[in-house]
């Protein structure tokens, strides 16, 4: 017998009211956790890893990722709402405290009604309430201006104004369509490197190469430029390429898989101060590598040669080479400074992969078509993270990296009034036609009450116009929009979406099995 088979672990089965209870203590308990960190008066977390090191983050999903509970049902509750979390940050950057809120205040609510309703009707309500409600929320949207766009990275940062100017200048510099990434800063300091032009990963092949020893790369100017799919297996194959290049004083960036002895040959005539060169391989990997490379011939104007379409490498001439303004290899990417004249191919080509992306249902192949595009966008946004210490850094990248994600949310899809605001207003304005709408309605005031809890304000009520709420820092009323406190409407209905799927989940069991734990008390 297999004692090793998962089937074959000893069970523990919970049923009905016990079993509800037990989910809903676990939920209750990451909750309370992870909600006393919304909002601008939110609180810091200290949790222990599984080093024994102490850390202190204010980042929702990194409060959920570090709980897990002694008892197995509620631990099976609480992990439950963690993928509800973690579902909206993959989703939208941002929104993992507002889904925890949302999810514990609408399992309570649910539980409240359950004993005078089915649950059946209480789900159809809930879920024909949620239409209503991101209905409302695209027509309550607006779109981003760029004096909006530091307010949304700052509120995404935990309301720090630093972080978020320095997002917004990314952001600024590379435009709507271009990326902006996340490194590690070698001083303490914080700050945005903008690199202009085409990035890929593509590094020094040999550090004999480098043309600039100083800075350690390899620098051409005005290269012309040779994408072959084919590994070119002698000198012979490109000889007239070369001749062309030396004759007419230019340098060439061969981008392609080369033997050893093709290699060989031209570092030595390199080195020889024969020829201007320098050779990478070809970007990307698999369907990506192909695309990549026609993405990169239509930003230098150059033919892809590939042996598996037909071309013959005997038959390359110089009207298959492209060219370039600059190139720039390190040991790990390669910038392509393009020439004018690309600007309105590569922006038919944006077009395209804009399509592509908003197509692609799977998020890893959406991700790769996110970085073909900013490679086609002309540049990229390095926020470079600096802290005093490694505790500080672990969480200041966290909070940075939500906040890139949220800005890029807004950016896209438009941004609402923040503070839990925008769902207040759904709560109020929709009617609701049965108690199932009832339950969501009442549910969503959630993340603008836990707010103003965490501020101290419980007692404040209500605000009294549309789009307006309280800014907890004063304690006054005001525009939210106009005022800066904005959150990025995909975030706010990826976070009620998660919230709903889980917590409909969690009322249709009525039986929880877990593995059986060993009492070592006993």
């Amino acid at each position: 017998m297999e004692y090793n088979n998962p089937s074959l672990l000893i069970k523990d089965l919970n049923f009905g009211e016990n079993a509800k209870d037990k989910i809903g203590a676990g939920v209750k308990k990451l909750a309370s956790a992870v909600k006393s960190t919304l909002g601008a008066s939110g609180k810091c977390v200290i949790y222990e890893d599984a080093r024994g090191i102490p850390v202190i983050t204010k980042d929702g999903v990194t409060v959920a990722e570090s709980v897990v509970l002694y008892d197995p049902v509620e631990n099976i509750g609480a992990t439950l709402i963690k993928e509800a979390a973690k579902n909206t940050v993959k989703e939208a950057g941002d929104g993992t405290t507002t889904a925890t809120v949302l999810a514990e205040s609408l399992l309570n609510t649910v539980n409240s009604y359950r004993n005078d309703h089915s649950i059946r009707d209480i789900k159809l309500g809930v879920n024909s309430a949620l239409k209503k409600v991101n209905e409302y929320l695209d027509k309550a949207k607006i779109d981003v201006t760029d004096g909006k766009l530091e307010h949304v990275a700052a509120i995404s940062c935990n309301n720090d104004i630093e972080l978020g100017g320095i997002i917004a200048e990314a952001y600024n510099a590379v435009g709507k369509d271009g990326i902006v990434l996340m490194e590690e800063s070698e001083t303490e300091e914080t700050y945005v490197e903008v690199v202009d032009g085409v990035q890929f990963d593509c590094g020094l092949t040999s550090p004999h190469f480098i043309t600039n020893a100083d800075k350690q790369k390899a620098e051409l100017e005005n290269p012309l430029v040779l994408i072959c799919m084919s590994e070119i297996p002698n000198v012979r194959k490109i000889q007239t390429i070369l001749e062309y290049t030396i004759k007419n004083n230019r340098s060439l960036l061969l981008v392609a898989p080369v033997a050893q002895q093709v290699k060989s040959a031209l570092l030595m005539n390199k080195v020889k101060g024969n020829i201007k060169i320098n050779i990478i391989d070809l970007p990307g990997f698999g369907q990506g590598k192909k695309d990549t490379c026609e993405d990169l011939a239509v930003l230098t104007g150059a033919t892809v040669v590939n042996e598996e379409l037909g071309d013959d490498l005997d038959l390359i001439t110089i009207e298959m080479l492209g060219e370039a303004e600059l190139a720039v290899t390190d040991d790990k990417n390669t910038v392509l400074t393009t020439l004018d004249e690309y600007i309105e191919p590569a922006g038919e080509r944006i077009d395209l992969v804009n399509k592509l992306i908003a197509d692609e249902k799977n998020s890893f192949f959406k991700t790769k078509l996110e970085q073909r595009l900013s490679m086609l966008s002309g540049s990229v946004g390095i926020i470079r993270v600096g802290a005093d210490s490694k505790v500080e850094l672990k969480e200041k990248k966290d909070r940075v990296e939500d906040a890139i994600y949220a800005t890029k949310a807004a950016l896209k899809e438009g941004i609402v009034p923040g503070g839990g605001v925008a769902l207040l207003n759904a709560s109020t304005k929709i009617e609701p036609a049965n108690a199932g709408e009832k339950v969501l309605l009442k549910s969503i005031m959630s993340p603008f009450e836990t707010i103003l809890a965490n501020a101290g304000f419980e007692t404040i009520g209500y605000p009294t116009k549309l789009g307006f709420g309280f800014d907890v820092v004063t304690g006054d009323e005001v525009d939210m929009i106009e005022s800066g406190i904005i959150d990025p409407v995909l975030v706010t209905k990826s976070a009620l979406k998660n919230a709903v799927s889980v917590v409909m989940t969690i009322v249709s069991a009525d039986c929880v099995i877990s593995n059986a734990r060993a009492d070592e008390s006993n």
